[in-house]
């Protein structure tokens, strides 16, 4: 018996939606593509239970004849490839035509479909790619695909869905990614009937921007600009706005959103020295080119391309963006102000926002007078009541001596009665108790180290013999949050808003952070989701900044991203690493000395404080005779 036999092309079609069809999301991307590859200015998108149960796609587009519409869910079958040479200049969105087919094999399939010179159009229904039904039906010009149950037939795949709000906000970043693609298609988005996006279709990016990004939008700068007949258009984020993730990234060549390394290397060649470590820029950018001049037939869902030019596409990025960069009217100016002589009064410099991370931390002034109580001489009983004695006796004769106003009389003086009552019969005197023993004199602990001050309201100086510590704050304070945190396994101390904050964070992001709410949790917060792509923060962590809320939000989706795989020790490190990290004091904060000295004594007291969560040394040594050689006194 022949061992190598023809797969039946329901197997082929499983196989191929394996490829294209990962998710409900895949089905709106591929749905989509066809209704713009339709010529379609309306897109309407509705979802229901994270697009599982069922998917509804409707556009105005040209529509299908009833023949057409029954050949195009059979596999390869398309309108948009003729010969071999258009693979080489391909235009459209989809070309395979594997997307119907391998939709159709996994669900139950429901089209409406009408061409615009046609009295009536084409009603079909599909299950697991077999169509059981065909009929005549009156339906508006353009098409209409409804996908319910998908993976209807192939449970194991069901396993890999996840939750349906997870699932939705993955539909939602499809269609928003396809309106970044095509500003002049207006876009409907509904999901669980609320509608949670729509664009108005004008043509311009940044309006789609503002509907996506809220405003977000406002605060990015435009990019337009050629090199070598590739052209780059779009909008970024300026430095200042870097985000802690790649999440807001998008790449689009020929109106096809797409993953590139190139261009993403290109975009961050821009910013080069003008970004903290750890952060990334955003952008949506449009790189048009000519057709030839791109290979998109290298992944079956379009995603991944080659250019026949990587170094021009590169440089058209690269250019084009610094350029808009240096035209920022927003960008800090670089001068020189020579101070004034002898100013009249100097301007007290503004200092930034000072907070204090020790909540019970005792003031100076307040420290030094209860020591001067406690180390304060106390009298003996006796000494006391002879004190009191004469005191009285000096206010008695100064009242005598003063003089007094015309008809005022003073009463007889009483013979003052003595403090200390006389003593009656010696037998009967009444026992004193002895002064407590005179404790032993305790002397101040000696530090072995003393503290010397601050540079750059970032780095504590301290001296310890021949040697010179120079400590980072920032990196000291937050590995001593990281390891309060970590030694503590029960929930992390939080605080409940008063009034909720919303943040409005990346689809994918706000997907990662509701399938994991119950790890957030443990960490302090709590989270809902209110509207698309919106957070609704309302505990924290004790320790957190109300402004670090949506930073720390993207860092932990970025964590999570990064540690899906992992076990759950690991992420829950990480995920202290990052809280621990926008807790801590920052550099370039003024704090107080009391401060600093309690980060001293535990940095200069503990072994085991040598590098931040992140790999930095927390404290560098300089010796004397390494100072001395860089003055050429050695």
């Amino acid at each position: 018996m022949a061992k190598i036999q023809k797969l039946s092309p329901h197997i082929a079609n499983l196989i191929a939606a394996g490829e294209v069809v990962e998710r409900p999301a895949s089905v709106v991307k591929e749905l989509v593509e066809n209704a713009v590859d339709a010529g379609a200015t309306q897109i309407t998108v509705e979802a229901r239970n994270g697009g599982m149960t069922f998917l509804r796609v409707t556009d105005n587009g040209c529509g299908m004849e009833a023949e057409d519409a029954r050949v195009a869910f059979l596999r390869h079958a398309t309108s948009k490839l003729r010969t071999e040479a258009d693979l080489a200049a391909i235009g459209t969105m989809g070309f395979r035509g594997e997307a119907l087919a391998a939709i159709a094999s996994v669900s139950r399939i429901d089209l409406l479909t009408k061409t615009s010179d046609s009295i009536s159009g084409t009603s079909l229904h599909l299950e697991a790619g077999e169509i059981l039904e065909d009929t005549e039906a009156g339906c508006p010009d353009g098409t209409t695909i409804i996908v319910r149950d998908l993976f209807f037939n192939t449970p194991a795949r069901m396993a890999f869905m996840r939750a349906d709000a997870v699932e939705g906000s993955k539909v939602s970043a499809a269609v928003q990614l396809q309106a970044l693609a095509h500003p002049e298609i207006a876009f409907r988005l509904l999901r669980d009937d609320k509608e949670v996006l729509s664009t108005p279709g004008t043509g311009k990016l940044q309006d789609v921007l503002y509907c996506i990004y809220g405003k977000t939008a406002g605060q990015m700068v435009p990019v337009d600009s050629q090199w070598e007949g590739y052209r780059v258009t779009g909008f970024v984020t300026l430095p200042t706005d870097a985000r802690p993730s790649r999440a807001l990234q998008t790449f689009f060549v020929n109106d096809r959103p797409v993953r590139s390394r190139q261009l993403t290397a290109a975009l961050e060649e821009a910013y080069r020295n003008q970004l903290m470590q750890g952060k990334f820029p955003g952008c949506v950018l449009h790189l048009t080119l000519p057709l030839n001049a791109v290979d998109v037939n290298v992944h079956p869902a379009k995603t991944e391309i080659k250019f026949l030019n990587e170094k021009a596409a590169f440089n058209c990025i690269h250019y084009g963006v610094l350029a808009a960069l240096n035209k920022a009217t927003d960008r800090p100016a670089v001068r020189f102000t020579p101070a004034p002589e002898k100013p009249a009064q100097p301007t007290p410099k503004p200092a930034p926002r000072q907070e204090s991370f020790f909540r019970t931390m005792t003031p100076q002034e307040y420290k030094n007078f209860t020591t001067a109580v406690k180390e304060a001489p106390r009298p003996s009983p006796q000494t006391a009541a002879a004190v009191a004695a004469a005191v009285e006796r000096t206010a008695t004769a100064s009242l005598q001596q003063k003089p007094q106003a015309p008809g005022f009389q003073l009463p007889p003086l009483q013979k003052p009665v003595p403090v200390t009552p006389a003593l009656p019969k010696k037998a009967e005197a009444p026992v004193l108790p002895e002064p407590p023993e005179q404790a032993e004199l305790q002397m101040p602990e000696v530090q072995p180290w003393r503290y010397v001050g601050e540079l750059y309201n970032c780095y504590i100086l301290v001296q310890q013999g021949e040697d010179a510590f120079f400590i980072d704050k920032h990196a000291a304070h937050e590995r001593i949050l990281f390891e309060k945190l970590k030694k503590n396994q029960e929930a992390i101390s939080s605080q409940t808003l008063i009034s909720p904050i919303s943040c409005r964070l990346s689809p994918e992001n706000v997907a990662l952070l509701l399938e994991n709410k119950a790890q957030l949790e443990a960490l302090g917060f709590q989270l809902e989701e209110f509207g698309d792509n919106v957070l609704l923060v309302r505990q924290i962590p004790m320790d957190l900044e109300l402004s670090q809320i949506s930073d720390t939000l993207e860092t932990l989706a970025s964590d999570l991203q990064k540690g899906r795989l992992e076990q759950g020790d690991t992420i829950r490190d990480e995920l202290l690493h990052t809280v621990a990290c926008k807790a801590a004091i920052k550099a370039g904060w003024q704090t107080s000395e009391e401060e600093l000295m309690v980060l001293v004594k535990e940095v200069m007291s503990r072994e085991d404080l040598k590098h931040c969560p992140h790999g930095r040394p927390i404290c560098i040594s300089l010796s004397q005779k390494q100072l001395e050689k860089q003055f050429k006194r050695s």
